[in-house]
């Protein structure tokens, strides 16, 4: 046996799980995984078997720690408006296996092709929008980051009056959300997990939140929590979105279960080192930051010209007596929300570099840390399409916490169905 097989075991173990998490399962503190991981440390042989158990799924994440499984994965899952995978992250950190994936935009499928390999195993498929409900494969949890659109409820009273039947064919036909009702209509999961802006919860005066409960609780039957996260929990951002929960019977599901960390991160845990300790990582090469030079690449800084007009533009409205302008950001700030709109002049968090330079941009890697993503997480395409990508993706961590609290009630649900004797996993897939 050479030292070669566990340093590769533990690069394709890398591409899944965090050092934390490695550590963990092997019984080792975090600095001896990065030591192995750089190179400073032979990789001992001990690592091969644990790492195979880790990677053939016979354990699961739980809370930060590894523990095994009697047969690999717990549950599985679809991922639907699935963007560049962050909610299938948190998921699969608990055990899930990925069974099936929606997602429209090329640019976005590129992405989660090259970091989920496992998706050429499965149906991975374009636009939901005309995809037949009944070759979805079954499943056990749906998950869904599905658009907010408006919801058009006239005609029901109309219907109602001339005796037509009606539900949430009627009321949500036409926009996105309709596709997810569909599919968990055929499909029946035992749970589901709904991601959106904060701003669902008052859209058209809280009309098309209503549409929504209503059709997930009395026409679909399902048992709905929900509930505003703030990412800054976990990462050094101000993002709040609501999260939809639902099972398909009575649990005992309770959002104060969360593991919410009272103190998060500051922005300087996520932004490059220039200390000479910043991570060389082979998919990324001298893109984002200059390893020789121990500095950010200078495109990433600002120019004259648009400081001059961000700056004018600020003025200009905090005179109006407006709030809006730029926000620069500190190493122990927590940002401002990434928007896909990043990309165009970066104005919401600009990262401040000293009175003598002007401030810079974060790095596209700088925004996959700071959506919680692990630097084994590839970025394949443009800046401006990673902006984008991350601009519209979700706080990986606070997935995972809410995987973990939904876990123990999805196999709940499961093990009820399941026929007494039976010895069946516990995923009930016919």
């Amino acid at each position: 046996m050479t030292l070669a097989a566990p340093l590769e075991l533990l690069r394709q173990a890398r591409a899944r799980f965090t050092q934390r998490e490695i550590a963990a399962h092997v019984g080792k503190d975090i600095k001896t995984v990065r030591r192995w991981e750089k190179g400073a440390t032979p990789c001992p042989a001990m690592l091969e078997p644990a790492l195979r158990d880790l990677l053939q799924g016979n354990a699961r994440i739980d809370g930060g720690h590894v523990r095994k499984t009697a047969g690999g994965a717990s549950f599985r899952f679809v991922d639907l408006f699935a963007g560049i995978g962050g909610i299938r992250m948190g998921f699969e950190a608990q055990g899930g296996e990925c069974v099936f994936t929606s997602e429209w935009n090329d640019f976005s499928t590129k992405t989660y092709r090259e970091n989920y390999p496992g998706g050429a195993e499965h149906a991975l498929i374009g636009d939901i929008l005309t995809f037949p409900a009944e070759d979805v494969p079954s499943h056990d949890v749906l998950l869904g980051g599905f658009p907010c659109q408006p919801f058009s409820i006239a005609g029901v009273s109309k219907k109602n009056a001339l005796g037509r039947p009606h539900g949430f064919e009627c009321t949500t036909q036409g926009t996105l959300f309709f596709d997810v009702a569909r599919i968990i209509a055929a499909k029946r999961p035992a749970a589901f997990l709904l991601e959106n802006v904060k701003n669902l919860l008052s859209h058209d005066k809280g009309r098309t939140f209503d549409v929504i409960l209503q059709t997930l609780r009395d026409e679909l039957g399902y048992e709905v929590h929900y509930r505003v996260i703030d990412g800054q929990h976990f990462t050094p951002q101000h993002r709040e979105r609501i999260l939809i929960v639902g099972f398909r019977g009575k649990t005992s599901f309770s959002w104060d279960d969360l593991r919410l960390p009272e103190h998060g991160p500051r922005l300087g845990s996520i932004l490059h080192r220039t200390d000479g300790s910043e991570p060389v990582l082979p998919w990324d090469h001298d893109r984002f930051f200059d390893h020789t030079a121990k500095r950010v690449q200078p495109k990433y800084t600002l120019t004259s010209n648009l400081w001059t007009y961000l700056q004018n533009y600020a003025e200009k409205h905090r005179a109006a007596g407006n709030g809006f302008g730029f926000g620069m950001a500190y190493p122990d700030s927590v940002t401002r929300t990434l928007s896909a709109r990043y990309h165009k002049d970066g104005s919401e968090i600009l990262v401040y570099q000293g009175e003598s330079l002007r401030p810079r941009r974060l790095t596209p890697r700088e925004c996959a840390r700071l959506m919680g993503f692990p630097d084994t997480f590839r970025i394949p395409v443009s800046d401006t399409q990673a902006y984008r990508q991350f601009g519209n993706s979700v706080v990986m961590p606070v997935m995972r916490e809410v995987a973990r609290i939904m876990l123990p009630h999805v196999q709940t649900l499961l093990a009820e169905e399941t026929p007494r004797g039976s010895k069946q996993a516990l995923s009930l897939y016919a």
